[in-house]
């Protein structure tokens, strides 16, 4: 008999909320879990178990036992508390060793600090090592030392609501560069619309007509080939962070990733939803942070019905329609070695629409902390913070949404020679850091020009020179725009455009 390797000392579970403990064991063996006076039982049926615990207030310093027979396991310095789980891709995943401000923090961190992590192993394919890697997992309390590889935005997000509430939150790591988000779904979620077909058709066409014994043969030697690889390249880093992606691989050679596709590689449709994500589904939750969509990039028009039906998958395996599901539209960045284009603008579109389409979800506007050059800025607090006011907000009731959310757009129309735009959350009107950028409108040719912009409360009137009769409006519609226009609460107003081009 064993518990999931997510139970271990340490723990936080969630308070107020029936608490799911589950594990493996015989079958017909009876397995009881007791914690905090309440005992939950249950037999063991096709090798599995599990047992609902009743809600509890938050606490700390909890033992719980899980008990089959002769056999008892114990777990130690367990808190209630608020759990979130932390999804995504790199920016995500960026580790707060890295982070602009990461060092000083980390000095500060104690284990009484309010929060805790458990990082699920970044595991491809289910294999005869999978079991040993994972049960080698626990949770861990706060510490220079020991918080080194913590999420930046999880652990920014987590002190500030740990210290608003007045209890521990845990976060589950769950999360992996360089991935769609239709890596993290079911596969029924991709079958089921046409429009994410595509993710299936290009893994098929990719793999085909090669066996899984020669697809893993292929992956297995780029593996070995790019663990050299980037260990060069990490040297090459440290002694000149300067150069760019393509002028570190003038000096070594083509760098090889993300590798061939096939059953190891990471990248692959529902892979991490198998290896990582159902590895610690059903652990009870508050919510979901999320931190993805760079790597949609390609397939934008799409983006909106895969994020959509991403949070219906995650919501259903954790059996509760409304689970909070907070996520962060995607900052500014323009390659350094690619042509301006409008993908990243749709992916903001995207993430934007699902916001406003899809039940108890919040987005996190962060145009405004990108990196023109680099695809993971360094200052994560600001990501982190804005979280935490769609938390504070949406999830605890203790802000107002004039607090929370960015300014964004409602609707517009003409007025002679002007494009009047009505904005959402400014009814206090905006803050400028600046001369007002990023505006554009256009006639009915569809032809965009630079406009000047009259900012008062809830509104702005557009003009440019060039577009007597004005019929569509944008803002920082670009891959790196600046920003100037800010809600009185400090956040950036939100991208948009009026046109459907």
């Amino acid at each position: 008999m064993r518990a999931a390797a997510i139970f271990s000392d340490h723990m936080v579970l969630q308070r107020e909320k029936p608490v799911a403990v589950w594990g493996d064991g015989k079958d017909g063996r009876t397995v009881t879990v007791t914690l905090g006076g309440y005992s939950a039982s249950d037999t063991v049926r096709d090798g599995k178990w599990r047992v609902t615990l009743p809600p509890m207030p938050a606490a700390g310093g909890l033992t719980m036992t899980v008990r089959c027979g002769a056999v008892v396991r114990t777990f130690q310095d367990i808190a209630v508390g608020e759990v979130w789980l932390c999804g995504g891709q790199s920016n995500m995943e960026y580790e707060i060793r890295n982070d602009a401000n990461g060092k000083a923090l980390l000095e500060t961190l104690t284990p009484d600090c309010g929060v805790r992590f458990y990082y699920t192993p970044k595991q491809n394919v289910i294999d005869e090592s999978f079991e040993r890697t994972e049960r080698k997992t626990c949770w861990q309390t706060a510490s220079p030392e020991q918080s080194r590889a913590w999420s930046a935005v999880g652990l920014y997000f987590a002190l500030e609501t740990a210290k608003r509430l007045g209890v521990t939150v845990g976060l589950i790591g769950c999360n992996r560069g360089g991935t769609s988000a239709a890596a993290w779904v079911s596969r029924d979620v991709l079958e089921q619309d046409t429009a994410l077909q595509a993710y299936l058709a290009e893994y098929d066409a990719e793999t085909a007509g090669k066996t899984a014994d020669a697809l893993n043969a292929e992956y297995d030697e780029y593996a070995a080939f790019q663990e050299k690889y980037w260990a060069r390249r990490s040297k090459l880093m440290q002694e000149q962070p300067e150069l760019t992606d393509t002028q570190a691989e003038a000096l070594l050679g083509k760098d090889r990733y993300p590798g061939p596709m096939g059953p190891k590689n990471e990248r692959r449709p529902c892979g991490l939803y198998e290896t990582m994500l159902m590895r610690v589904c059903p652990y009870t939750l508050r919510g979901f942070l999320f931190y993805q969509g760079e790597t949609d990039e390609n397939r934008p028009e799409s983006y909106a019905r895969l994020l959509t039906g991403l949070i219906g998958c995650w919501r259903r395996d954790w059996e509760d329609p409304a689970l909070p599901f907070l996520f962060v539209q995607l900052p500014g960045y323009r390659h350094p070695d690619a042509p301006e284009n409008d993908c990243w603008c749709r992916i903001r579109e995207a993430q934007l629409a699902v916001s406003e389409s899809v039940q108890d979800t919040g987005l996190a506007v962060i145009t405004d902390c990108g990196s023109r050059d680099h695809l993971h800025p360094t200052d994560k607090a600001p990501v982190g913070h804005r979280l935490a006011l769609q938390a504070l907000y949406r999830v605890y009731g203790l802000i107002a949404q004039e607090d929370a959310c960015a300014p964004v757009y409602r609707t517009s129309y003409p007025v002679g020679n002007t494009m009047v735009v009505l904005i959402g959350n400014a009814d206090a009107g905006f803050r400028l850091t600046g001369t007002p950028a990023g505006f554009e409108i256009a006639g009915k040719d569809g032809v965009y020009y630079p406009a000047s912009a009259v900012l008062e409360r809830g509104r702005i009137t557009l003009t440019a020179p060039e577009v007597k009769a004005p019929r569509y409006a944008r803002y920082a519609w670009c891959g790196y725009p600046e920003i100037t226009v800010y809600g009185m609460n400090g956040l950036p107003l939100t991208p948009f455009r009026t046109d459907r081009f």
